[in-house]
């Protein structure tokens, strides 16, 4: 079973395999991990991130009130209410050469994954990993996108992490992966989960907890970290269908690494499950199985805390081609604003952020903001990109988007200049809340940023829906004024090819 095992994971990996390279080493672009199972059915499954990139440190697990079972890929088992377990070094029977074209870092799985469509326009095998950024993988050599200038990568491994269990004849080596039962529950980082559970190999040579977690108990465990538990009915149930449609959508986010999402804000923030109130509860079991969807696929169901008074395009957030469901709109309360028409300009702007009445969802704390930039906060953001522009440093504003976001930041010296683009501003200062913002001298070197809204603005604004459920809003009518054309479908009819996991 072992061998067959192990046969299966190379094969996954067949088609980004570099050759031979060097006497007695194998040659890969990555590490091989099985691919996780198709996410299917009405009732589907997700194999989730509980933590990742282990290997480092000690690892102790605790049922919450019942032994853990284990059970190895050999068919070992071990049972106890407490387990340690620990990672060592152990060398290679035959070492394994890494070879690879590297695309990033980039800001975003969205970004990451344009890339990586491009790439696979011209014939070429492209992945999308995150060894610490987001990046996208190739054989090495691989012809380039037009624009691009990959970098080549090569690792020579000569050694693994092995887990060891420390059992009660002292420690024990395990081969993964490693199934973990949990009867009474796993106590885990603050909360109590379900499972079951995996403990498996990555692409990177570290190891990550994986649950595998059904659909919608997983949504108990995420619609109260997204929008907050006292938050409206409809608001609640409104989150509950953008997170549900969001999950099978970027069900392939972390496939490299043999799981579906992770459980921080790189997906959707994922909790203990049981931590859920009856309103979370409710709002899940009301649309039990209902996604939003267009032309038979879940849509690209972003969300965000606050727009400022105005939705953006997706294209004013990420690389991403045209959705019709993510139009830029004025997010305003009945007849439009005198002198404010889309696209908005720099004087636009300004004027729709000195205006809270008649703006939907002006309540959130940072649906008006101000923070100021100085030579510090400049340099500081752009760390080692800044030592080539000199002193001293000055933003510019290079262009907007139709919503009046900044899609193009420069950040210019004597030296040169970097611009930053889309979601890379908002990761590079992440004392911006937002991109919607104007920009004004404030002194010698220091600039005044009024801004509005926080997060990429594109899709449902939760301020909004928790202000128009508020005022009796359905749940139809919130997903429809956000996503103007989309249809709220039950998983049942998306043709089977898309709930099979073949987008």
């Amino acid at each position: 079973m072992a061998a067959a095992r192990a046969l299966t994971a190379l094969l996954s990996l067949a088609v980004l395999a570099a050759g031979c390279q060097g006497a007695g080493a194998e040659s890969f672009t990555r590490l091989p991990v099985p691919k996780p199972p198709a996410v299917q059915g009405s009732k589907p499954v997700l194999w989730v991130s509980l933590a990742a990139h282990l290997g480092g440190q000690p690892l102790a697990l605790e049922g919450a009130s019942a032994p853990l079972q284990l059970v190895d890929a050999r068919g070992e088992q071990f049972s106890a209410r407490r387990v340690q377990l620990r990672w060592v070094a152990q060398a290679l029977a035959e070492p394994i050469e890494i070879r690879r074209s590297v695309l990033g870092p980039f800001a975003s799985f969205e970004a990451a994954e344009q890339a990586a469509l491009a790439w696979r326009a011209l014939g070429v095998p492209a992945e999308v990993a995150h060894p610490r950024d987001w990046e996208v993988w190739a054989p090495a050599d691989a012809p380039a996108p037009q624009g691009t200038a990959p970098r080549q990568l090569q690792q020579r491994l000569t050694q693994q992490r092995v887990l060891q269990l420390n059992a009660a004849s002292g420690w024990r080596s395990l081969q993964g992966p490693v199934q973990i039962q949990a009867p009474g529950g796993l106590r885990f980082n603050g909360g109590v989960f379900a499972g079951p559970f995996r403990l498996q190999a990555d692409a990177y040579g570290s190891w990550t907890l994986v649950e595998q977690v059904p659909l919608e108990r997983y949504l108990q465990g995420v619609v109260p970290h997204e929008i907050g538990a006292g938050s409206p009915a409809a608001a609640l149930a409104a989150q509950a269908v953008l997170a549900r449609t969001w999950a099978l959508r970027n069900r392939h986010r972390f496939e490299v690494d043999g799981y579906h999402l992770c459980s921080d804000t790189q997906c959707q923030v994922y909790s203990d499950p049981r931590q859920a109130g009856s309103a979370v509860r409710q709002a899940v079991s009301r649309t039990a199985g209902q996604v939003l969807a267009q032309n038979g696929e879940p849509i690209h169901a972003v969300y965000h805390a606050s727009n400022g008074g105005v939705s953006a395009d997706e294209d004013e957030a990420w690389p991403l081609p045209e959705l019709g469901y993510l139009e830029p709109f004025l997010d305003l309360d009945g007849a439009s604003v005198q002198g404010l028409t889309l696209p908005l300009d720099a004087q636009e702007v300004a004027a729709l952020l000195a205006r809270r009445s008649g703006v939907v969802g002006a309540t959130h704390p940072l649906f008006r903001w101000r923070r100021q930039l100085d030579q510090v906060s400049l340099r500081k953001g752009l760390g080692a990109r800044a030592a080539s522009l000199g002193s001293p440093l000055k933003p510019v504003v290079m262009e907007r988007g139709p919503s009046g976001r900044v899609l193009r930041l420069a950040i210019e010296g004597p030296g040169g200049r970097v611009v930053l683009e889309r979601d890379a501003i908002r990761r590079t200062y992440r004392q911006l809340p937002s991109t919607l913002f104007v920009l004004a001298a404030s002194g010698a070197g220091s600039w005044s940023v009024v801004g509005g809204g926080f997060g990429h603005g594109s899709g449902l604004s939760q301020a909004g829906a928790i202000e128009l459920a508020a005022r009796g809003w359905s749940v139809e009518q919130i997903l429809n004024r956000y996503y103007p054309g989309a249809r709220l479908v039950p998983i049942q009819t998306l043709p089977e090819e898309v709930h099979r996991g073949a987008l």
